[in-house]
């Protein structure tokens, strides 16, 4: 009896250890992000690196980004965002301009002369856009972040200092809108991906491009051309939209902490971060730039006036073009031009 009423003490001690679940394993994930430029370029090394890491210490290391760029996972830079919506990519990194029309709102802040020369302001005003109008336009991906950079130029073999001299000029153009722009101006408008540039340049199917500062080492566009012509102040002439998607069904199967940290580390204060590498790396590339002798100038403030009214036709169409969409574009820009002067007071 005595043994019995021992057996049974022992089996109620023991009950609760062995009812009790194991704790769960903490998730750990690596996310794979695709993008088109090479590791040397100023975006993967400056901001791309640096946000994935953040990532992965704000996580204690249980979310990991592993970055594959110069498109080491396969297909071309227009098919990045449907690498992420089909999971082939669970993140990317790309311009929206590489689909021209998919995206028909984000447009709004490549058209001419309507973006800050500062990417810190574009990129604030990307994002809030973004957050009030252009979701519907992504709906397939879950987007990270989505900005705008700072104020883009004219390189080329020719100079420039007057729309004449953009008469038949072959330049390479990154949106749509830049595009409609560039021939407003008279030049001969040439749209492909930026990887593609150098060999463009040394076949002679374009004489220039239209980029900023901060991309030009990496495609060494200043080693091709000597002429760099910028625009003065605000408005610039053009911006080029960016976005980071993420595949819906990854961000939906991350644990709830995990998720935080993503979340936290998306939205405006990754456009910021982003940013920053147009606003802090442009200026030192154009220093390298004049260092080589190469020779950069700007158009007059009255030849901006004019090639602000060649190009307002652009504008008036893309308007029209959103209409036929069902889409206030109107509205849009207003909104826009008001938050680049509400963002951009005070930033020179």
């Amino acid at each position: 009896m005595l043994h019995r009423r021992l057996l049974l003490t022992g089996a109620a001690l023991a009950a609760p250890v062995l009812a009790t679940p194991r704790r769960a394993a903490a998730q750990e994930v690596t996310l794979r992000l695709h993008h088109f430029l090479p590791a040397v370029s100023n975006v993967h090394r400056h901001f791309l690196m640096p946000w994935t890491n953040k990532v992965r210490e704000e996580s204690g290391g249980r979310l990991r980004i592993q970055i594959f760029p110069s498109m080491q996972l396969g297909g071309a830079p227009p098919q990045l965002y449907d690498q992420a919506k089909d999971g082939v990519a669970d993140i990317i990194w790309t311009l929206p301009g590489n689909t021209p029309g998919r995206f028909p709102r984000i447009e709004v802040i490549e058209l001419p002369f309507i973006a800050h020369k500062r990417a810190s302001v574009n990129a604030r005003v990307t994002w809030q856009m973004f957050d009030r109008h252009m979701r519907p336009d992504f709906a397939e991906t879950h987007i990270l972040c989505a900005w705008a950079h700072d104020h883009g130029l004219i390189h080329s073999r020719r100079e420039v200092k007057t729309m004449e001299d953009l008469r038949g000029l072959k330049l390479r153009f990154p949106t749509r809108q830049a595009g409609e722009a560039l021939r407003a101006l008279g030049a001969t408008a040439i749209g492909m991906p930026v990887p593609q540039v150098p060999e463009a340049l040394s076949q002679g199917v374009i004489d220039g491009a239209v980029v900023p500062w901060e991309i030009v080492p990496s495609i060494r566009i200043h080693e091709m051309v000597r002429n760099h012509v910028g625009i003065p102040g605000s408005p610039t002439l053009y911006s080029a939209s960016f976005i980071l998607a993420m595949n819906k069904a990854r961000y939906d199967g991350l644990a709830p902490d995990l998720k935080r940290v993503l979340d936290a580390n998306s939205g405006e204060a990754a456009a910021i971060m982003a940013s920053r590498v147009w606003d802090e790396e442009g200026p030192k590339v154009e220093e390298t730039v004049r260092r080589r002798g190469n020779s950069i100038t700007e158009i007059t403030a009255e030849e901006k006036a004019r090639w602000q009214a060649a190009t307002a036709p652009v504008v008036q169409a893309w308007i029209g073009q959103m209409r036929e969409r069902n889409i206030d574009g109107g509205a849009l820009v207003e909104e826009t031009r008001a938050l680049v002067a509400q963002l951009g007071q005070g930033v020179s």
